[in-house]
């Protein structure tokens, strides 16, 4: 089974791209065989529609809470929605988004989707630190442009499974330590030492998910090293995937809202 995790960003440069992790799983176990960065969204655009079989995780939001959306007046199936918002500008959804939030009480500004409560994941509506709107404002246009299959939400190619992932997810469940920063002066040796207790716990799959990952030595180094992280997190999204591939109905629910979706790998009643 070919497997693809996606660390992704809403303003792709050189500095910052999609990440974009490959590998292949057999059984438990998943190993990665390389790490591409698309710097622009014509490079992340062409990978994107190139043939399958994948089966990947994507680490941004798919969906909205429907509380918002309801009360926004907005489409209530998933294509009709994600094309709606691609025609807003990305200031407007912004303004949109904030008048909700003022609107509301101190402690529930924002509406959650009921996945984020599971997945321990920032409502997809909050468009700073970090901000998701805009991750899924731009990610899941390409998804539908793409023609791939987002999985409960949309039939398109079979032969490429898009499936929500967070990285966070897969790693608060082998330690709730810090690992990552974008910024230089706060990659530190404690950041450095929790990724290094990450990477060996997926090694041995001693994991919730309890997949095995198998890495070349130098891009074990490099994971270790990278102090933003977005290598590892485009392998802990393709973790996440692989932990999918194995599951009926890749491990979600049996009915997904078709505003919010699910995050794989996240708790539900029925989930083994």
């Amino acid at each position: 089974m070919n497997i693809i995790g996606v660390d992704f960003t809403s303003a792709p440069r050189r500095a910052k791209p999609i990440t974009v992790a490959h590998g292949s799983s057999e059984g438990d176990v998943l190993r990665i065989d390389k790490i591409v960065a698309h710097a622009d969204w014509d490079s992340y655009e062409n990978w994107l529609a190139q043939p399958g079989p994948w089966v990947g995780a994507f680490d941004f939001p798919f969906g909205l809470s429907r509380e918002l959306v309801e009360h926004l007046g907005w489409p209530l199936s998933w294509a009709e929605l994600v094309t709606h918002c691609a025609a807003i500008p990305r200031a407007e959804l912004r303004a949109l988004f904030k008048a909700f939030c003022d609107a509301r009480p101190v402690g529930n500004k924002f509406a959650h989707r009921v996945t984020d409560g599971p997945a321990g994941s920032s409502p997809s509506m909050k468009w700073v630190n970090p901000p998701v709107a805009y991750m899924f404002h731009e990610g899941t246009r390409r998804l539908l442009r793409a023609g791939v299959t987002v999985f409960g939400l949309h039939a398109g190619d079979p032969q490429r499974i898009a499936l929500e992932g967070y990285p966070g997810l897969v790693a608060r469940a082998v330690t709730r330590a810090s690992y990552k920063s974008d910024e230089k002066a706060r990659q530190t040796p404690d950041r450095r030492a929790a990724r290094e207790t990450i990477i060996k716990a997926l090694e041995e799959g001693t994991h919730p998910l309890g997949v095995t990952l198998q890495l070349k030595k130098s891009l074990r180094r490099t994971l270790v090293d990278d102090g933003t992280a977005d290598w590892l997190d485009a392998v802990l999204c393709a973790v996440a995937a692989a932990w999918a591939a194995r599951r009926p109905h890749y491990g979600l629910p049996l009915e997904i809202d078709p505003v919010e979706g699910w995050t794989a790998g996240a708790a539900h009643e029925g989930l083994r």
